[in-house]
């Protein structure tokens, strides 16, 4: 919902920033109009100086180097799309509205569209813009008045000089965003994430299909767009993440350099930033200043990669299976999954893994994929096990057996497949139980060669988010599932039953 004019805080707010502003720009009265047309041409040819002569209500620190290279990228490349991952404190927000303001008063761009998670969060992200309109009396002096007598709101507004400003929430239609002739040439995408979204992957899919359907497609496709999208990575799969990857750049700026010293030794000492780290968990310092988010579940805090063995040299090799009845490739759906794992010397390896919402036929064709990757490693018996508790019985009796028949004949054999009845307990205890220690001493692996895959990056987020409350463990549920069939078959290779014959008894 639009925030509404009366509300006192935001008029509050709005008119510190303007008074703020009026303060700190004097102009020259003195001045003649050739000195002034003179200065203003000075000013235009060096970028750096005009920001620092219209913004000295913001511009208090001397810029870094990483400043001024993603400042020249922005103002010699009109099509460009650009991510800064910048780390709290370093100006992502205020650098970014230089840059814009500069492009819109020089006549270069005419279309401004402002998105964030939500239109409130949106229109405040555009209220520095609107207020340095409003206030700014060196803007005033060298390009004229900018605010116009009508569309003049919060949240969408058109300076008098023709450039159009609006809001957008994530989610929120974009179309009306034609400024007369003019499509969006600046889409500015700020504090897109959120902590809540990124719990949920399939709450990050929406928002980034409606950047790249909804949003991005406002632009002309013959005209220059530029994109900027600020924001730290908060999460291993957000917004940020998957724009960063479609970028022309992706600029990561932690507080800190590679070498420990402070990216921006100019505003935040290190005397600064150790007093502030020194306030916060280590997981949130990494995460808001080091672009290094640490996803806390109640049970893992990393999943261990390292180089598995030969597959044929292991031990006992299990290919466990988990199913599920939907039989729709939605995201709503539980996920299935199947997973080979090998062992050998003490130590659990989890060589390959299935892992998605998708089809029982698929999910059948994943058991075949299994057997095929086995046989491929030299592994000359192994058995295919298949979760089939008293609930899943009909539906592997009755949905499963007839489509591993029809793939047989496709194929021309039948894996190993073998129903596993074990009647379980409830799912995060036998995790926690039967994984958890492995993991703690190192005795449960994630085969390197997978990492980066679709499958093991899904397989490593369920881990991390192991808790009492997680609702999608399907990964580590058959994990489990099929270590605990190895432990118990291992066990009963070792347990030997001898029978004591009572000596008879003598009368």
């Amino acid at each position: 919902m639009k925030k509404k004019i009366t509300d006192k805080a935001y008029i509050t707010q709005w008119e510190i920033f303007k008074a703020n502003i009026d303060r700190t720009t004097p102009v020259d009265l003195s001045e003649t109009p050739v000195q002034k047309q003179n200065r203003k041409k000075r000013l235009e040819a060096n970028p750096e100086e005009w920001f620092k002569y219209y913004f000295a209500t913001f511009y208090t620190s001397e810029p870094a180097p990483f400043h001024l290279r993603a400042t020249k990228r922005i103002l010699t490349n009109p099509e460009w799309y650009e991510v800064r991952s910048w780390a709290r404190e370093l100006s992502k927000s205020g650098r970014t509205m230089f840059e814009v303001m500069y492009l819109c008063l020089t006549g270069k761009k005419k279309n401004v569209l402002m998105v964030s998670s939500t239109y409130d969060n949106a229109e405040r992200l555009l209220l520095p813009y609107k207020s340095t309109f409003e206030s700014n009396n060196r803007i005033k002096n060298d390009y004229g008045e900018q605010e116009s007598l009508k569309n003049w709101e919060a949240g969408e507004f058109i300076t008098a000089k023709g450039v159009a400003f609006r809001a957008l929430g994530a989610g929120q239609s974009p179309r009306g965003t034609r400024n007369e002739a003019y499509r969006p040439d600046v889409i500015l995408i700020d504090d897109i994430d959120t902590d809540e979204e990124c719990r949920n992957r399939d709450r990050i899919k929406v928002k980034m299909k409606w950047i790249e359907e909804a949003l991005i497609p406002t632009r002309s496709i013959s005209g220059e767009l530029l994109i900027i999208a600020c924001g730290n990575i908060i999460a291993s799969y957000c917004c940020i993440t998957e724009m960063g990857k479609k970028a022309d750049k992706w600029d990561i700026i932690n507080i800190r350099d590679k070498h420990g010293k402070s990216s921006w030794a100019a505003k935040n000492s290190e005397a600064d930033i150790d007093r502030v780290l020194s306030q916060i968990s280590y997981n949130s310092a990494q995460k808001e200043y080091f672009n290094n988010p640490i996803v806390e579940g109640s049970t893992f805090t990393s999943l261990r990669y390292g180089a598995a063995p030969p597959l044929r040299t292991c031990e006992k090799v299990v290919v466990y299976a988990d199913p599920a009845t939907s039989n729709k490739a939605e995201s709503k759906s539980s996920t299935k999954g199947v997973g080979i794992i090998g062992y050998k010397n003490f130590t659990y390896y989890l060589y390959k893994i299935y892992l998605d919402h998708t089809t029982n036929a698929v999910f059948v064709d994943w058991l075949y994929d299994a057997y095929r990757y086995c046989k491929a490693e030299g592994v000359d018996t192994f058995t295919e096990y298949v979760e089939n508790n008293s609930l899943q019985d009909p539906h592997y009796e009755q949905v499963l057996i007839p489509l591993i028949n029809e793939k047989s004949r496709v194929f021309g054999f039948y894996p190993p497949i073998t129903p596993d009845k074990r009647k379980k307990p409830e799912k995060f205890s036998r995790i926690e139980g039967t994984l958890e220690p492995l993991h703690r001493m190192e005795r449960f692996i994630a085969n390197e060669k997978e990492k980066g895959s679709p499958y093991m990056e899904r397989f490593e987020q369920q881990w991390l988010n192991v808790s009492p409350d997680c609702k999608e463990m399907d990964g580590p549920d058959l994990a489990e599932g099929g270590v605990w069939l190895i432990q118990n078959q291992l066990v009963r290779a070792n347990t030997r039953f001898y029978s004591h014959q009572r000596p008879a008894r003598k009368y």
